[in-house]
Parts: C-alpha cells; sequence; structure tokens
C-alpha cells in the first residue's frame, strides 16, 4: 500500500507530523518535478539554442562564469569586465530631467562618473543655477572617467510634452543615439486636508508629476526607438507610491508616485520587444532641496522621519547614484517594469 501512496497523500501526511513538516514539503516537491520530466537529471548542459534565446549577448564578449567557460590557457590574460564593461557608460548618451539641483543633479553627475558621453540635463530655468555650473566644472576636471563625460543644459518644461519632444530629438540630432533617461522632475507642494485639497493645486501636482515624467520618457523613448539601440528609462517615483507617510496630508504627492509605479509597468511591458527598460526609482526621506523646505522651517520633523526609519537616520543624495548607475548600465539588462525602493526600511514597518 505503502507503494501506491500519491505525492498529493504524501503531502497531506507531511503536515500531520509536525516535526518534519519543514523538511517533507520539499522532498514532495522533487518528487513531482523528476516525475514531470520523466525522472531526468536536475541539470545538463546548457543547450546552445535555447542559450540564444535569452537575448542579445554583451557586443564586448562573454561575461561571468561564461567568459571564464570559454578561455583557453593559450588566450591572453583575462581582464575583470563587471565596472569596466557592464557598469559603465562607455559612449552612453542620457537625457536628465529636473537636473539643475536636487536628486536630478547628482544622478546626472553619476551618470557622468560612470563614463557618459553626454548627459543632458533639463529644467525649468532659462539658465543652469550655480550648483550646476558647479557641477560640470567639477565634472569637466574629473580624472579616470572612459568617456568625454559632457554636461549640457537644456532649458525645458516637462508639462509641455510638443516642448520634450522636440528636445529629445534635438540630442538625437546631436549625438546619433540615446541610452538613458532619468525622469526626476517633480514637485512635493503644501499640506493640505484631502477632503478640502484645491483641485488647482492637485492638477499642478499631477501635471508635473504623471505628465511630466510621461513626457520625458517619451522624449527619451522615441528616440531609442528611432535609433534602435535599446536603452533604459528610469522613472523617480517615491516610497510614497507604495505608503502612506504617517501624519502627513500628501493625498496629491502620492497618488502621482503610485501612478508613476503603474506607469513604469505598463511602459516596461509595451517597450520590452524593442530592448527599451523601464523602471522606478522610489527615494525615502531624502535631505534635498525640496524637502529642506520643511525640514528647515519644522526641525522636529528631522527627527520624526529618522525615528521612523529603522536605520534611525534620513538619506543623502548620492546614496542613490549606485542603483542609478546599475538600473542605465548593462549590469540591469533583465530588470524591467521593476520598482527599487531605496528608504533606509522605512517601507519595512
Amino acid at each position: 500500500m505503502q507503494n501506491r501512496l500519491s505525492t498529493t497523500t504524501l503531502g497531506r501526511l507531511c503536515l500531520r507530523k509536525g516535526s518534519v513538516q519543514a523538511s517533507r514539503p520539499a522532498l514532495v516537491f522533487q518528487s513531482r518535478w523528476a516525475s514531470s520530466t520523466g525522472g531526468a537529471a536536475t541539470s545538463s548542459p546548457l543547450n546552445t539554442d535555447n542559450q540564444s534565446k535569452t537575448g542579445s549577448q554583451p557586443t564586448y564578449g562573454p561575461i561571468g562564469v561564461a567568459a571564464a567557460l570559454q578561455h583557453t590557457s593559450s588566450s591572453s590574460p583575462p581582464t575583470p569586465t563587471l565596472f569596466k564593461h557592464e557598469f559603465a557608460l562607455t559612449d552612453r548618451v542620457a537625457l536628465v530631467s529636473g537636473a539643475n539641483r536636487g536628486l536630478g543633479l547628482e544622478m546626472a553627475l553619476a551618470l557622468v562618473e560612470a563614463g557618459a558621453r553626454a548627459v543632458y540635463c533639463v529644467d525649468l530655468p532659462k539658465e543652469p543655477g550655480e550648483e550646476w555650473r558647479k557641477v560640470r566644472e567639477f565634472a569637466g576636471r574629473m580624472e579616470g572617467k572612459t568617456g568625454e563625460g559632457r554636461m549640457e543644459y537644456l532649458s525645458g518644461n516637462v508639462t509641455d510634452q510638443e516642448a520634450m519632444w522636440k528636445i529629445g530629438e534635438l540630442i538625437g540630432e546631436r549625438e546619433g543615439r540615446m541610452d538613458a533617461c532619468i525622469a526626476a522632475a517633480g514637485i512635493l507642494k503644501t499640506h493640505t486636508n484631502c477632503l478640502d485639497y484645491p483641485a488647482k493645486q492637485f492638477r499642478e501636482v499631477m501635471d508635473v508629476n504623471v505628465n511630466g515624467v510621461l513626457f520625458t520618457a517619451q522624449a527619451a523613448g522615441r528616440q531609442m526607438e528611432k535609433f534602435g539601440n535599446g536603452g533604459s528609462i528610469i522613472l523617480i517615483a517615491s516610497m510614497s507610491g507604495t505608503i502612506t507617510n504617517k501624519d502627513h496630508a500628501w493625498v496629491s504627492y502620492n497618488s502621482s508616485k503610485s501612478a508613476v509605479l503603474q506607469m513604469a509597468r505598463s511602459m516596461a511591458c509595451e517597450l520590452g520587444p524593442k530592448r527599451i527598460r523601464v523602471n522606478t526609482l522610489s527615494p525615502g526621506h531624502i535631505y534635498t532641496n525640496m524637502t529642506a523646505a520643511y525640514l528647515d522651517t519644522q526641525p522636529e520633523l528631522l527627527g520624526k522621519w529618522a525615528s521612523l526609519n529603522p536605520m534611525g537616520r534620513i538619506g543623502r543624495p548620492d546614496e542613490l547614484r549606485g542603483v542609478v548607475g546599475w538600473l542605465a548600465s548593462d549590469a540591469s539588462t533583465f530588470c524591467t517594469g521593476s520598482d527599487i525602493i531605496v528608504s533606509g526600511g522605512h517601507h519595512s514597518w
């Protein structure tokens, strides 16, 4: 009778045993897997035919374990590729909105340091501010960059679709490619009870934080499609698109960031076949020009925000650089439609 017990029956028996509950279900799963594959081995050599269906291989050759397996003793000595190739943005061109200061400027500099040929910073002021000028000078004098590392400033209103498309076309005509886009322009506005929130202010927030993000992504994405080289679009959302900030009446901001999360997932599904990846980066409380407007006038907020964070502090703009570099580079070529939350664990409560 024992031989006639089905795997389902075995699973039920395991659940009744108590002391072996944690280990037995795994054995049952293995039994089912072996049965469904005709008792085949759990591993086998990679089939080159199937391997060719995993997407375009890096132009600079095999990497990782594949490189090691293909290497022969007669070949030239291997060199590390992780930071030289996968994470490098050599010869890449990027568009970053909201990059006159704050998070956008921090992210633009990160792309330059990673080797981008040109990073176009788009923001509302007609001329760039002093912060941006100092950062451009700093980037120009930096040693060890793998690329030209130009930072260019373009004045533009992200809520003007036609203007943003023209900016994308201008960059495409100048550079002959478009590889990365960071839609970082955003506004917060004031605390207002959700039942009394004025329509005009709500529309303003949604116009910048939702329409502006879409129009920026379109400006870059249309060029990526035109040149056919794929690309990475990073939409800056917020942990506030997933959680509600305690004791803050931010109904418009939270709603706008939630919309950005779904926008990225939708765009990722549409653009995936074109090798254009779309992801969101959701920061937690970061000390920027935008949050300074609250923290500098309400100093008690700093302690409150820090106490709500498992790490006991708020974050710095530079702590987002690594994620931006990863998402913009070949190191994340199988990541799309995802939300990367960098909140110091705030969202985990």
